[in-house]
């Protein structure tokens, strides 16, 4: 076959346009000898004349075995082949061939023209672009425009599963058609990018919850022709949020719901909760909650001051609060600070109304004394009626000895008389002084020295009968609200019982302790004696109407009376006892009732904020 002439090639090969192309080009007879290299293949490649191409672009001794060069001589078709060679510099290149077929004038194939474009950095670019692909921490993958998968990382299969080349919401969503909504969709359309929220399905069955990007990767003739799309996982983000509002909606309705009254403020005083309790109780009927200026008139002080609060908590048993209307209203305060780690939140009020319990606590004191006024009664009336059987007795004596006119029974009918006069006589006395009417007159009063002063009345007293009287003050007991004549009282009575059964002690030795102490909120006043003690039923009686263990000596009415004032002061009094080893009276005052009965008999204008001591 005649080769081209020079001209001819020149010709065919548009001269200077040959030198001016971007990409390596040579010109290759059927022997695949090179006759024609431009200035970038030279300078790709190396000296090319009078060498063959597979010497030039391989450094191979012989034809390659599968070359597509010989293809297109054979069947004249132009061709584009990806070939691996050896650049100038003996490193190896990657390019792609476009294989041209050149024709004579009678349409023979002579030579074939290569234009080689190098893919080296294409190469390496796509080979890091994998790397990337296949290594990004998130599922990755690309579809085309009928949504089949063409690409998917290792995420993608460990989360999805393998796609092997199905649709993608075949393997995303277990769906048989495409999404309504579609970010992939929205992307193939306007080629922009676009993010949503997807709900799929894990390869375990499970519901998947992820944020998808759809991006357009490659664009065709029509547009995009592939999109990658990325998803973050936000499963168990989705589960958190979940549980977080479920805990949000339970914490919500139990402050809602709560019969306490709760108001929470921020770290300025603002508030951020008032619920429907605090709304009633505080009587607002405004929408809008009240401000922090409102909230300070409404609230004790304590609750905004910086100090007030120790160890973040304040605990108030009764306070008045302020409400809309200007009126007080007693409650039990209580306070904490809300913190988030070492930031301070702000703070959170919790408000019991208390009206209700005072005046339920005033209806059982009342009680208390209406029983213990009925008890009096019934036990007065018993004794009348003894000592009316006795005066009876007498006077029948003496009747029947002036109308016998016998001395000796005129004289034993009168001394009947006699003695039930005089147990008359005390027991009016006894009476009167334990059903005086008048309520406790409570004031500040410091219980060690009432104690002491008490203690040094009676101390020369005990030890006239061989008693050694002694006291032991709580070193925490603080002041509190007594009517002192009253406690004097008592203690007295207790003293004094103490003190007679210590002296009947046979092997002598006898001793009387008077003890005051802080226990939970009460205070306590405690008599302990070592006399001869009592049973378990005698025990029982001390504090019934007119019971004594004193015969003729006493009316009953002294334990009754130290009972009667304990109560008026809110307490009781027990008593333990073992027969031969004495008995112990504790007298239990709470300070909370204490307090309350204070408050009641000054009124609501003179209540204080917080509680005595």
């Amino acid at each position: 076959m005649a080769q081209l002439s020079q001209s001819e090639l020149d010709q065919l090969l548009g001269g200077s346009m040959f030198e001016l192309v971007p990409f390596n080009v040579a010109v290759i007879d059927r022997e695949y000898n090179i006759v024609a290299g431009n200035g970038n293949f030279e300078e790709y490649f190396g000296n090319w004349r009078n060498r063959r191409c597979y010497e030039v672009c391989k450094r191979a001794s012989q034809p390659c075995e599968r070359c597509a060069m010989k293809e297109t001589f054979e069947d004249g078709r132009m061709r584009v082949a990806d070939e691996t060679g050896v650049d100038r510099h003996g490193r190896t290149c990657h390019y792609a061939a476009h294989l041209v077929p050149l024709r004579d004038a009678n349409q023979q194939i002579t030579h074939v023209m290569a234009m080689k474009t190098d893919l080296t950095e294409t190469r390496s670019w796509k080979r890091e672009y994998d790397r990337l692909f296949e290594r990004v921490p998130c599922p990755a993958f690309v579809i085309d425009r009928n949504y089949r998968l063409t690409q998917a990382n290792d995420k993608f299969r460990e989360i999805f599963g393998i796609p092997d080349g199905k649709f993608c919401y075949e393997v995303c969503k277990r769906r048989r058609s495409p999404c309504r909504s579609c970010t992939a969709a929205l992307t193939f359309a306007d080629g922009a990018e676009h993010v949503a929220n997807e709900v799929g399905v894990h390869k375990d069955g499970s519901a998947a919850h992820y944020i998808v990007t759809s991006s357009p990767l490659l664009r065709g003739q029509q547009g995009v022709s592939h999109v990658i799309q990325m998803a973050t996982d936000i499963t168990e983000i989705s589960q958190l949020e979940r549980e977080l509002q479920k805990t949000q909606d339970y914490y919500e309705a139990l402050i809602y719901n709560s019969p306490a009254g709760i108001i929470a403020v921020d770290s300025s005083g603002d508030p951020k909760v008032v619920n429907p309790a605090a709304r009633a109780l505080l009587e607002w009927t405004a929408g809008q909650p009240p401000t922090a200026a409102r909230l300070r008139q409404m609230l004790p002080e304590q609750f905004f001051a910086s100090d007030a609060m120790l160890e973040g908590k304040l605990d108030l048993s009764e306070v008045p609060v302020c409400s809309a209307q200007q009126q007080h209203i007693p409650v039990r305060f209580s306070a904490v600070e809300l913190r988030s780690g070492r930031r301070q939140l702000g703070r959170a009020a919790f408000m019991e109304d208390v009206r209700e319990i005072k005046r339920l606590e005033q209806e059982k004191l009342d009680a208390e004394r209406l029983a213990a006024v009925g008890q009096t009664v019934a036990g007065l009336a018993h004794t009348i009626k003894n000592l009316l059987m006795g005066l009876e007795g007498g006077m029948y004596m003496v009747d029947s000895g002036l109308s016998k006119g016998d001395a000796s029974r005129i004289t034993a009918g009168w001394q009947m008389l006699q003695r039930n006069f005089e147990k008359t006589t005390s027991l009016v006395k006894d009476f009167l002084s334990f059903a005086k009417g008048r309520l406790p007159e409570l004031s500040p009063t410091d219980p060690n020295a009432l104690a002491r002063d008490i203690v040094a009345l009676y101390v020369d007293a005990a030890r006239l009968q061989g008693v050694e009287l002694k006291l032991e003050l709580g070193t925490e007991v603080k002041a509190a609200p007594l009517d002192a004549q009253g406690m004097e009282t008592c203690i007295t009575n207790l003293l004094s019982n103490g003190i007679d059964a210590a002296a009947l002690r046979p092997e002598g030795g006898g001793k009387v302790i008077l003890r005051t102490s802080e226990q939970a909120g009460d205070l306590l006043f405690e008599v302990v004696d070592n006399g001869g003690g009592m049973d378990w039923e005698v025990s029982g009686k001390v504090f019934t109407t007119f019971f004594t263990t004193k015969g003729n000596k006493g009316t009953g009415l002294g334990l009754l009376t130290t009972r009667k004032i304990v109560q008026e002061h809110g307490g009781r009094i027990d008593v333990e006892s073992t027969p031969g080893e004495g008995a112990t009276f504790l007298i239990r005052l709470s300070r909370e009732r204490l307090q309350a009965i204070a408050n009641s008999a000054s009124g609501p204008a003179n209540s204080s904020h917080g509680v005595m001591g």
